[in-house]
């Protein structure tokens, strides 16, 4: 309201203030040529006199910029201007057309009806599975109603993406792994040190529904046919699982997708660079980590698949970080110490 008053305010000013200076413009066309000369030359004295003195301007109000715009329509501006650069008045200039083009056009394309605002904001909230092509389509084939895709996106309630966007997809992804939890089998791999500075690859796969581990394993050159043997070990012949999700590392190539495909499984991709969209078993991998391997150096291959073997049963009992550790490292934790001040 303050905003709005103060814009009325200025341009009540450069009314006033561009019909006075009409006036006198009116006034100052029926004089001598003779006398406008002689005023001019006296103005222009005055100027510089002021500019000799290096007298500071006042910053120049919106109804001075409209005027000075305004009358350098009429003659050669350039010679005359003094207080500003010839690109400052010019910008004064574009700033001035591109209020009035802003103006001309504020009207735009009209508003669909109320009632049918009201329509596509209950059909998305009783069908939260539907994005704005099937509203769109849904209100042309049932209704008769002919609304763009986009039209229904631009009436979209904000409150149905908890994000403050607006969802196109039939659902969420962690929607869609909630829902099939008990189907879908997760796979990555994790990069060990050993002792001798050796690099060594733990692949695992688990069981998102019950996060039970169904392969662990680790080699020193992992490739697809490595994977795919890991792959049949890991999920029987009579299982009932529907998807698979791993990453897009080039181990797991398309070969080893059309092999999965014949076990019955629906390969699930992971986005580029989004370890979120498996976060399951990146979970399981920080957990081995931190819970394991923070406290304990495998030795060898060997050693760290025994460790990894011995993993799958202490992660999902509870086992705490510290007697994970020490059960693969031979230390012998000491009792924990009762505490002074019991609670009753």
């Amino acid at each position: 309201m303050r905003r709005t008053a103060q814009l009325l305010r200025s341009l009540l000013s450069i009314l006033l203030i561009t019909a006075g200076e009409g006036i006198q413009f009116l006034w100052l066309a029926v004089s001598s040529r003779a006398e406008l000369s002689a005023e001019v030359l006296f103005l222009r004295k005055q100027l510089a006199f002021y500019r000799e003195h290096q007298v500071p301007p006042r910053k120049l109000t919106d109804a001075a910029r409209f005027s000075l715009v305004l009358w350098s329509q009429l003659f050669n501006w350039r010679a005359a201007l003094m207080i500003v650069q010839p690109e400052t008045l010019i910008g004064w200039h574009r700033k001035g057309f591109k209020l009035f083009w802003r103006w001309k056009s504020r009207l735009g394309r009209p508003r669909i009806p109320e009632n049918l605002r009201q329509l596509i904001v209950r059909l998305v909230r009783e069908n939260p599975t539907w994005g704005e092509e099937r509203i769109a389509a849904e209100l042309s084939v049932k209704l008769g109603i002919l609304v763009s895709p986009r039209t229904v996106r631009a009436y979209w309630p904000q409150d149905r993406d908890p994000r403050g966007g607006r969802r196109t997809a039939s659902q969420h992804w962690r929607t869609f792994v909630r829902n099939h939890a008990k189907a879908i089998v997760a796979a990555d791999f994790l990069v060990a040190i050993t002792a001798g500075f050796r690099v060594r690859y733990v692949f695992v796969v688990m069981e998102v529904g019950s996060r039970r581990i169904l392969q662990c394993n680790v080699t020193a050159h992992p490739t697809a046919a490595w994977t795919l043997q890991q792959f049949r070990e890991a999920i029987p012949g009579d299982h009932t699982y529907r998807f698979l999700i791993h990453d897009r590392d080039s181990i797991f190539s398309a070969e080893v997708d059309d092999e999965l495909g014949a076990f019955g499984l629906k390969v699930l991709r992971t986005p580029i660079q989004a370890p979120k969209a498996n976060p399951y078993c990146e979970r399981l991998m920080g957990t081995i980590r931190r819970e394991c391997l923070d406290y304990v150096i495998p030795l060898s291959e060997k050693h760290l698949r025994t460790i990894m073997r011995g993993v799958g049963y202490p992660l999902q009992s509870g086992t705490t970080p510290c007697e994970l550790g020490a059960r693969y490292s031979g230390f012998r934790l000491p009792p924990a110490a009762a505490p002074k001040h019991p609670l009753a």
